[in-house]
């Protein structure tokens, strides 16, 4: 297949004109008349098409079954017209003459038959004068949406040479790769020689041309361009930024030039909403790259529709299709398709105005508003005209030096459009996150609408039913990190980061009201929508509504905004060959091998990146060449430094391919050996298709099962928790019928909604608000009722209840959750009838608080109890968690009684009552010396349906990520949890930065964090992941050992080279690395039964092995080897963790099934000298040394700590080196402590097994 070849500039030149014997009636019917502009039908006359040289006999059988599959890509007609037929068409095993068609294959899907038309959109024209040669842009898409490009010369030549006769022939250069910009210079490169040249000559002029372009290779995704000459250009070749994205080789402020802001918007708006639009110019040029321009603001979103940005004269009748399409034709059609088409967009790209083929005004909902307007200002600080940029500097007087000093300043406008565009689609879309259920693929549309203001509306329902937003989605339940992720999470406002931290259900805060009331509607639109995380809204804007210092890392100017652009490096290629022989092109190539081989020498130690593109280059041309392994050692170590450029089908193509001589030598290489088996076991693998539907939410029609129950909830995203759903299954369903109605779910869902609509409309006096926190948002509103402090009704908050008074609104707190003291039912006298009323008692306050609810008595008594018991169990275990899901299961049990409407509403909505029934179940208050100790607890497993494992933590300091840019940024908290899943918080404010990154799909045991801006993880699947901390993205993978990677350490003694890194591997296999260029240094061997982590100190190797703990010599043979004692080897025990502490000669043991600590004298390693029991462990997961302190990790066991009224809870002992006493025992786990970690030596973190699977902060003393 074409996606196996090397990829090169050139696909085809395909030259097309008047055939001779044409030309010759025309000159002879006008010689004697005058001549009125002639038409005649453009025929193909050459195609050259790679190869252009010859290659071994052997080397042609591998190619020439390679070369059979590439013969689809010419789309030949069952009867082609006579001139088809007998095109010359040369390449590699054609001969000179006209005979080559059978042995040359052509580009996928380029029709011979409608290009001729292509080239000559305007018909091909015979004139009495020589006119200026002209430029145009092609693209051809198939029907699987792949592209193919094309830019054509067209040129006047005499008829017959010395005559005033002139026709027009173009040249089509026809290329994979939107390479406009670069195929234009070729072109013009080649029309200096086509000027001075005879017609009889163009054929091997334009061939030599073609052959020249097929010798350069495209440049791999990433920051490193292509540089070749072509007399007397130099051109450039600029990379992709990713491989999902194509490669920017054009102007895209030419839209900017063409259009003001507000027609722009308009046009971007009919793309997103799947219009059929037609471009119209003049200028057949302009149609392209302002079409592809387009289409690229766009982006991520991908255009799904026919595409043809060039109809030719014939083609009008396209516009005809009852399908959205992006079509552009010639201005002097306009009139004609306006009259003959409807509901069809016109824009006209001269005049920068849009109309419809009805009226002269476009019936179709705008861009939103706050997103529009933030688009406008943005592109007034564009600077599109070059000329006023250069003003300042001197005249250049070489035209390579002026047109680089064009090309760099094109690439840094570029860049601003590209921000800029994705800026308005980021803004448009930033919603769409929260209403996603990624593990049903769900998309709640309705409320997804509910949450847009009433004027965008309209525009939202038509993009939410196009195939460009369902593509869209796909990529966002994908959880794809992409540009518009990225965006989209570093703009977030300080009240987005602040929810991300907990699963709240939506309520506006104390904040957001306020800045509606005091903002204008543009403003409130844009506070919010953006949620102020636009930079640059204006300083009056702004001030009224920040009152947290986050803020300011989110509100800055335009510069601030702006990433510094990531280096670029230009490899320049060796000069093309004189001839374009077998001989010169191998000479060629093996120049190239040799210039890629000294630039990979020179950043081998500093550059991994472009060292993966250098190696991506290598192999290529490597290829070309028919030097099957060198090329595959070149991707076997591109697979090492950036997986995410792996060539995937062209290595599993070159391990087919060799030869049996071939294969012996390889089998001798032990890393070609890899990966031979590696391509060769993927292959054997049955082929998944990925999972990639999306649905809409429906609500249920049959009676739901507990199961199906569980799912719905999900779906419609009330809550993920599956243990507090199964609550509410409970208090829906009876004891005889365990099924939901799907009308009771209806009434439940309807009224859960309403609830939340009405929450947003909450209006409070600026009065009440000044009494709030910012954060604080309105749960729950009583009616009007009549209490002890008056008559008012009382409102619930996260933190407090409070009055709101009648007649003049105000402001009387009731009181603050934590302060309550007691909750009970009442009844005062009224007439002959006792109405129930609620009583609540303030520690610190003599007066009790008593309101007359009546019948909503028993559920604000339900409420405020579960309130109370939630935010007495936050703030004991330091866990906001805790409140959160206490605010969710009285939003529950509000929604159970409303839909319900019986006598068991009441017993029903109890069921939801979990912290006011688990605070007689488990201690309220934890032990004085853990809440001292404990500063506070994250859940990684938030997103997450159930709570996971907490398998491994990693500290990484500021410093880590901190390289060029601006203002160093924060330290990183790593997380790894089941199934390979990495996430990732913020270690200042402890807010989850982004979705979680995926390292396969195993268990991962270990983790490390390398100065190079890299962070290596240890799985079981024998791989080690490497993290870019840039880029947040895994594309490196070591592959070296052959099981489980258990442990990982790094010599901290060389902090700037940092090259002494090491790697273990349960089978006792050590590896040491160059973690620079990601090769093995040392490769040893330890006899072990289970090698399960590695240290390292003062240089030597200190190995935890199942029955032992084993130090090494610099040769890796073992020094010292402290073995398991005896009692604890007949129990079948084994070592766990150890910790070295090298200037007292310790070393500190424990073991997975004994309560108990060994310390050994580093110089008598026969027996402990120590053992230190540890009360209420059954054994030792993990240890750590921070400061002169020994924190261990234990699994619970009984008595203190243990076993605690049937639910195992675990310790983090903290023990004294000197004194050899356990100086704390803190409880914060309800599952066994699995990882420890230090942040600076000022907190310690500790994370815990699934059924607690939340990670606790320790302030270290």
């Amino acid at each position: 297949m074409a996606d196996h070849l090397p990829p090169a500039l050139l696909e085809a030149c395909v030259v097309v004109g008047a055939s001779s014997e044409k030309l010759k009636e025309v000159y002879q019917s006008t010689h004697n008349g005058a001549l009125e502009h002639l038409l005649l039908e453009p025929e193909v006359l050459h195609v050259l098409a790679p190869p252009f040289v010859g290659r071994s006999q052997a080397d042609s059988e591998v190619m020439k079954s390679h070369g059979k599959r590439r013969r689809s890509f010419l789309r030949k007609k069952r009867e082609p017209p006579p001139s088809a037929a007998a095109i010359p068409i040369q390449g590699g095993g054609a001969s000179e003459g006209r005979g080559g068609i059978e042995d040359v294959s052509l580009p996928k899907d380029i029709d011979l038959m409608a290009l001729p038309q292509l080239c000559f959109p305007g018909g091909l024209q015979i004139t009495n004068e020589q006119r200026d040669e002209e430029f145009h842009f092609l693209v051809f898409t198939d029907v699987f949406g792949n592209k193919t490009h094309g830019v054509v010369m067209q040129c006047y030549w005499p008829i017959p040479e010395g005559t005033s006769l002139f026709s027009a022939y173009s040249f089509c250069v026809i290329s994979k790769y939107p390479y406009f910009t670069a195929l234009k210079d070729c072109l013009s490169c080649l029309l200096i020689q086509l000027r001075t040249c005879r017609l009889s000559d163009m054929e091997e002029i334009v061939k030599d041309f073609a052959a020249k372009l097929a010798l350069v290779p495209i440049p791999p995704p990433g920051q490193l361009h292509l540089m070749f000459t072509l007399r007397p250009l130099t051109i450039v070749l600029p990379s992709r930024q990713d491989k999902d994205h194509p490669a920017v080789d054009l102007d895209l402020h030419l839209p900017f030039l063409c259009f003001r802001p507000q027609p722009l918007l308009q046009v971007l708006s009919c793309l997103l909403q799947e219009q059929r639009v037609v471009l119209f110019s003049a200028n057949w040029a302009r149609l392209t790259l302002v079409a592809e321009s387009l289409l690229l603001f766009l982006q991520p979103l991908s255009w799904q529709h026919p595409y043809v940005p060039v109809l030719a004269r014939g083609m009008l009748d396209f516009l005809m299709a009852p399908t959205a399409f992006l079509m552009g034709c010639h201005l002097s059609h306009y009139e004609e398709v306006a009259a003959e088409t409807d509901d069809l967009i016109l824009i006209n790209i001269d005049n920068g105005s849009i109309s419809t083929s009805c009226s002269e005004t476009i019936d179709l909902p705008d861009i939103p508003l706050p997103a529009a307007d933030c688009f406008t200002q943005r592109c007034q600080s564009l600077l599109i005209h070059f000329e006023l940029d250069q003003c300042r500097i001197a005249t250049c007087t070489d035209i390579n030096e002026q047109r680089a000093q064009k090309r760099a300043w094109q690439q840094s406008l570029n860049g601003d459009i590209q921000r800029i565009t994705l800026e308005l689609i980021v803004n448009i879309f930033r919603g769409v996150k929260s209403h996603l259920n990624y593990e049903h693929r769900v998309f709640n549309s309705e409320e997804f609408l509910k949450t847009r203001e009433p004027a965008e509306q309209l525009f939202y329902k038509k993009v939410l039913e196009t195939h460009i937003f369902h593509f869209f989605l796909k990529d966002r339940l994908n959880r794809k990190m992409d540009n518009f992720t990225r965006m989209e999470l570093s703009t977030r406002s300080e009240m987005q980061k602040m929810k991300a931290k907990v699963e709240v259900p939506r309520r506006p805060t104390m904040q957001e009201i306020q800045a509606r009331k005091t903002n204008s509607i543009t403003e409130n639109k844009l506070n919010k929508r953006l949620g102020m995380s636009l930079p640059n809204l204006g300083v009056d804007q702004t001030i009224s509504f920040q009152r947290h210092t986050l803020l300011t890392r989110i509100i800055m100017s335009d510069p601030a905004l702006r990433m510094p652009p990531k280096p670029i490096k230009v490899f320049k290629l060796p000069d093309f060959p004189a001839s374009l022989s077998l001989h010169s092109v191998q000479s060629y190539y093996s120049e190239l091998i040799q210039q890629l081989s000294k630039a990979m020498f020179s950043v081998q130690n500093e550059n991994s990146t472009l060292l993966a593109r250098y190696y991506y280059l290598r192999g290529f041309i490597n290829t070309l060449c028919s030097r099957r392994l060198d090329a595959l050692s070149d991707f076997q170590n591109l697979y090492k430094t950036d997986t995410a450029i792996f060539p995937t089908q062209l290595v599993t193509w070159l391990v087919e391919s060799l030869h049996r001589d071939e294969r012996r030598q390889a089998d001798r290489r032990p890393e070609l050996k890899r990966l031979i088996l590696k391509v060769n076991t993927e292959n054997e693998k049955p082929l998944v298709k990925p999972d990639d539907h999306v649905k809409k939410f429906a609500l249920p029609r049959k009676r739901l099962h507990q199961e199906e129950f569980v799912r719905c909830v999900q779906e419609c995203g009330i809550v993920k928790d599956i243990a507090t759903i199964h609550r509410l299954f409970d208090a829906l369903t009876d004891s005889q019928q365990k099924e939901v109605d799907p009308e009771l779910f209806r009434v439940f869902y309807t009224f859960w909604k309403e609830t939340e609509v009405e929450a947003q409309d909450v209006n409070l006096p600026a009065e009440v608000i000044d009494h709030l926190d910012n954060s604080e948002c309105v749960y729950k509103l009583s009616s009007c009722v009549k209490t002890s402090h008056g008559v008012g009704k009382i409102a619930m908050t996260q933190k407090r209840l409070f009055l709101l008074t009648e007649g003049r609104p105000g402001f009387l707190e009731i009181t603050k959750f934590r302060d309550i003291q007691e909750v009970r039912i009442t009844s005062a006298p009224f007439l002959l009838v006792r109405i129930p009323s609620l009583r609540i008692h303030t520690s610190g306050r003599t007066e009790v608080f008593e309101a007359n609810l009546k019948t909503e008595t028993e559920l604000w008594n339900l409420v405020v109890k579960e309130m109370w018991a939630g935010r007495k169990m936050a703030d004991q275990h330091k866990d906001p968690q805790y409140m959160t899901q206490a605010l969710t299961n009285i939003l529950l049990m509000d929604a159970v009684i409303g839909c319900l409407q019986t006598q068991r509403s009441i017993s029903a909505a109890s069921k939801l009552a979990y912290f006011d029934k688990i605070k007689y179940e488990v201690p309220m208050m934890v032990p004085k010396t853990t809440s001292e100790t404990l500063k506070h607890k994250i859940n990684p497993s938030l997103d997450l349906a159930e709570p996971q494992t907490v398998h491994v933590l990693l500290y990484t300091p500021g410093q880590l990520t901190c390289n060029d840019s601006e203002g160093e940024m924060n330290p990183k908290l790593w997380v790894a949890l089941s199934g390979g899943r990495v996430v990732v918080f913020d270690a200042a404010s402890w807010s989850m930065l982004q979705d979680s990154i995926h390292v396969g799909e195993s268990q991962l045991n270990c983790m490390l964090g390398l100065v190079q801006e890299q962070v290596w993880i240890g799985s079981q699947d024998s791989v080690i992941y490497i993290i870019d901390t840039h880029s947040m993205t895994c594309n490196k993978q070591l592959t070296e050992h052959r099981h489980e990677v258990t442990g990982l350490t790094v010599d901290t003694r060389d902090q700037h080279n940092g090259q002494q890194t090491y790697s273990c591997s349960c089978d006792g296999t050590i590896l040491q690395w160059d973690s620079y260029s990601l090769k093995v240094k040392r490769q040893f061997h330890l006899s072990c039964d289970h090698l399960s982590s590695i240290q390292i100190h003062d240089g030597k190797l200190w190995c935890c092995c199942g029955d032992s703990i084993v130090e090494l010599k610099k040769s890796g043979t073992p020094q010292r080897r402290m073995t398991l004692p005896d009692d604890l080897r007949s129990m079948l025990s084994s070592f766990s963790s150890f910790i070295v502490i090298q200037e007292r000669g310790q070393l500190w043991t424990g073991c997975a099934d004994s309560g108990e600590l060994c310390l050994w004298h580093t110089s008598n390693h026969r027996r402990p000298f120590k053992r230190i029991s540890l009360t209420g462990s059954s054994g030792v997961t993990c240890m750590i040394r921070v400061k002169d302190q020994i924190w261990v990790g234990c699994r619970g066991g009984s008595g203190i700590g243990g076993e605690c009224d049937g639910q195992l809870r675990s310790q983090v002992l903290v023990v004294d080196p000197e004194s050899h006493t356990v100086a704390k025992e803190l409880q914060a786990h309800s599952d066994s402590v699995q990882t420890l970690c230090s942040a600076e030596d000022r907190y310690v973190l500790s994370g815990s097994a699934r059924l607690d699977g939340k990670i606790a902060i320790w302030k270290v003393e």
